[in-house]
């Protein structure tokens, strides 16, 4: 692939990413792909930041050995807790023509088009949720709006060992919705700020009233990312365009492959891959 040009690396602690993927591939079938999921070192949600920041750098090593010029973290908790340290302390140095983007800048911008109330909620794992990036980006963008978040940890798990659509599992996703309901009662949109909870998006929409709209990232990032190469030729002329994905794993490659499935809604061969350091 490298030989061809440079595919677009996307980034994420586990599977959650894969949903952005998806809709990247997409929107924009043509263009190569390199998927990284640290399964190894998953969850880092509960993690702290100076790890998140290690491990994000280590795949946003690898992905440039790997020839990508442009690298997406699929991972609110990683966007959260790392992007800016690389972007503004390592990018320089290391390798000044690349680029790494992250999922948060994306949704942030485009909520304000969307709720009406200008009271919005935020569903992501406690990581996220501690880093008040999506308060912070918001407010950036839209001072007026009011944000409430809700930590979720369970969610996550829930998903992977599939225990999502059963007594236990709705519980957990019905509480989490009431409790962030219950802090504000105009709240009209919510973005799902972990890119493993479009699984449930069908469960948070039986549970949640109908007037409140539930955003995904996954679309919202994948139309960042082409306006994103219209603006920036120097790098969209880099990008490989084989309509090839491949996928790697800091984990059991088959076991990561029989997931995937979940998350891609098609099968996929996946190989084993170390960050480098």
């Amino acid at each position: 692939m490298t030989k061809d040009g440079a595919p677009i690396g996307v980034f994420d602690s586990g599977y959650g990413g894969l949903t952005v993927l998806k809709e990247l591939q997409k929107k924009l079938p043509k263009y190569d792909f390199i998927y990284i999921g640290d399964n190894a070192r998953t969850p880092y949600g509960t993690r702290s930041f100076e790890t998140v920041y290690q491990y994000t750098l280590q795949a946003v090593k690898t992905f440039f050995d790997l020839g990508c010029e442009l690298v997406i973290i699929a991972c609110n908790t990683a966007s959260a807790k790392a992007l800016r340290s690389i972007q503004q302390n390592d990018l320089p140095s290391i390798a000044p023509n690349k680029r790494v983007l992250g999922v948060i800048r994306p949704s942030t911008e485009a909520i304000g088009e969307i709720t009406k109330t200008k009271h919005v909620g935020v569903f992501a794992t406690p990581g996220t949720v501690q880093s008040e990036s999506y308060v912070i980006e918001i407010k950036k963008f839209h001072p007026e709006i009011e944000v409430k978040q809700e930590a979720c940890p369970l969610w996550v798990p829930l998903i992977e060992n599939d225990q999502f659509d059963n007594e236990g599992g709705r519980y957990f996703i019905k509480y989490h919705i009431d409790h962030l309901l219950s802090q504000d009662e105009e709240i009209d949109t919510v973005i799902l700020g972990c890119t493993h909870y479009p699984i449930l998006k069908p469960l948070i929409e039986e549970f949640i009233p109908t007037n409140v709209n539930v955003l995904s990232q996954g679309s919202i990032v994948a139309n960042s990312l082409e306006n994103y190469l219209e603006r920036h030729p120097e790098i969209e002329k880099m990008c490989s365009k084989n309509g090839k994905s491949q996928y790697f794993t800091t984990e059991d490659p088959r076991d990561f492959s029989s997931k995937a499935t979940l998350f891609l809604g098609y099968e996929i061969q996946a190989n084993k891959i170390i960050l480098s350091n």
